[in-house]
């Protein structure tokens, strides 16, 4: 089955174009030209687990954009490629901080538009075979992280977690002990320049904390250094 692309924005020429392309790289993908029917078309298909990525723009005359990603997020970790056609920072943290997982600012080159379509169903499709599971397991005081399956678990329940939450999470883990700035944790995790204020990373650790940790207040997990940054618990 191909993977399948929802395209949500009311720009019918740029949709069109979209949808070409996308299809150009043997790919599938539908088009919604509101809020509301994309978010009735994401709920159709979760039912059938056919959609590996949603291209969802801010501005829209029904719901804007981020009201359709905070409903897809009540529900679904699915990877969000957010538009926007403002070019100063207000959109982007906005979505970033609801639980996106990249942006594109209007306008962009389709060469761009598809590397970043390319590169997030790459990272969010499960292409392992199950013989490498166990050993893609990190396994940590109760908590399981599948980077296989891009599950995280905690005391056997499964704990539902954004695609760049769990890329932090990962990031983290692997590194125990270590102490990361905001800034050098942006740029491994987002893989790009620092291009925002500390309060987007410090948004996504609390994020982190409340569902992972037993008493947020009190993380034993996600270690803040004072006036530096974060590390891993070594001890966990």
């Amino acid at each position: 089955m191909k993977n399948r692309v929802l395209i949500i924005d009311d720009d019918k020429e740029l949709c069109a174009l979209m949808k070409k392309c996308i299809e150009q790289e043997n790919l599938s993908a539908i088009i919604a030209h509101g809020g509301v029917e994309g978010l009735h078309l994401a709920e159709e298909s979760k039912n059938s687990s056919s959609l590996s990525l949603v291209i969802l723009d801010v501005m829209m005359p029904d719901i804007d954009g981020f009201q359709v990603l905070e409903r897809i997020r009540k529900a679904s970790n699915l990877p969000v490629l957010m538009l926007t056609a403002k070019s100063d920072e207000e959109d982007k943290v906005s979505g970033l901080r609801l639980g996106a997982d990249d942006y594109l600012t209007k306008p962009f080159s389709i060469n761009e538009l598809m590397a970043r379509v390319n590169s997030l169903i790459r990272r969010y499709t499960t292409l392992n075979p199950t013989t490498e599971i166990e050993s893609e397991c990190i396994k940590l005081r109760g908590l399981v992280i599948d980077k296989a399956n891009r599950i995280v678990s905690m005391n056997d329940h499964v704990v539902e977690l954004t695609g760049k939450e769990f890329d932090l999470l990962f990031f983290l883990a692997t590194n125990k002990g270590r102490v990361f700035t905001k800034k050098q944790i942006y740029t491994q995790v987002w893989e790009e320049e620092y291009a925002f204020d500390d309060n987007n990373i410090m948004s996504f650790i609390s994020k982190l904390r409340k569902k992972i940790e037993p008493d947020p207040d009190q993380p034993f997990y996600i270690l803040t250094v004072r006036g530096v940054g974060y590390r891993f618990n070594k001890e966990a």
